[in-house]
């Protein structure tokens, strides 16, 4: 399969009946002020249907630690409180190492997101990626045909030299996960920082996508590099290591789809 780039578009949905599909309403927790669905609020229900889906299939046990490469938002209807969200949840393509997951999110108030996540399979003994299982594999084929998925970044344009426009952004105990790790939806609480001085990218149909290229770990120090150019913000997260030497961790972007 060819890599895909930022503008294309996501795989269609599968015949009826595949998948993985759950509902929940929409939490205060997860809004703004405008009751919109933040961003970080639907990385959090990746997060958890992504789990739902292990542990509803043997998955749970033969293969279950995942780790997220990117993840795909489009937003064409943004949901709002109060309202009730259905996700459906399948494989779009896959090799025997990872594979992109795409999660619909539908509102019977008219809502609707589309996301795409490419995780990989991680190694409970060595913490690497890992051959999927066979089980696994044969579970994830019943809704693609494409399965010679590799990785090819989205977000290449170099990091920026430090501006007085550069964001610190402090890491709260709350924020790390158990590997010691940001949490996958803690970067979008800075997408989001960002953004309220930019509400027209929220205001119309639009895609965001983030790529974890290493991990932020807790007590390190994360400065926000941003820049908003033709329509687009895109945010670099850099991290200053002891020899004083800047490294971007994470890169994201958000722009409006045509």
């Amino acid at each position: 399969m060819e890599p895909a780039g930022f503008d294309d578009e996501l795989a269609p949905e599968p015949p009826p009946g595949e998948g993985f599909e759950t509902d929940w309403p929409v939490r205060t927790g997860d809004i703004d002020p405008n009751n919109r669905l933040r961003f970080d609020g639907v990385a959090r229900y990746l997060q958890d249907i992504g789990t739902d889906n292990l542990d509803a299939t043997p998955l749970g046990k033969t293969d279950p630690m995942w780790i997220v490469r990117r993840t795909v938002i489009d937003v064409f209807e943004p949901i709002h409180f109060p309202d009730r969200v259905h996700m459906r949840r399948w494989c779009s393509s896959m090799s025997t190492r990872w594979s992109n997951m795409r999660v619909a999110l539908t509102t019977p108030k008219g809502g609707r997101i589309e996301t795409e996540g490419f995780w990989i399979n991680i190694s409970k003994d060595t913490g690497m990626p890992t051959r999927i299982s066979d089980g696994a594999l044969e579970m994830l084929a019943r809704t693609t045909d494409q399965h010679r998925l590799r990785w090819k970044a989205w977000l290449t344009e170099p990091v920026p030299a430090e501006s007085t426009t550069d964001v610190q952004f402090p890491l709260r105990a709350t924020d790390i996960d158990p590997f010691d790790h940001l949490n996958n939806a803690v970067y979008w609480h800075a997408i989001e920082e960002l953004l309220v001085d930019v509400p027209e990218l929220a205001a119309s149909p639009h895609r965001a996508v983030i790529e974890y290229l290493s991990p932020v770990l807790a007590g390190e120090r994360v400065t926000l590099r941003h820049r908003y150019e033709g329509g687009a913000l895109t945010v670099w997260f850099v991290v200053t290591g002891a020899s004083g030497e800047p490294t971007v961790r994470t890169v994201a972007k958000v722009a409006a789809r045509a």
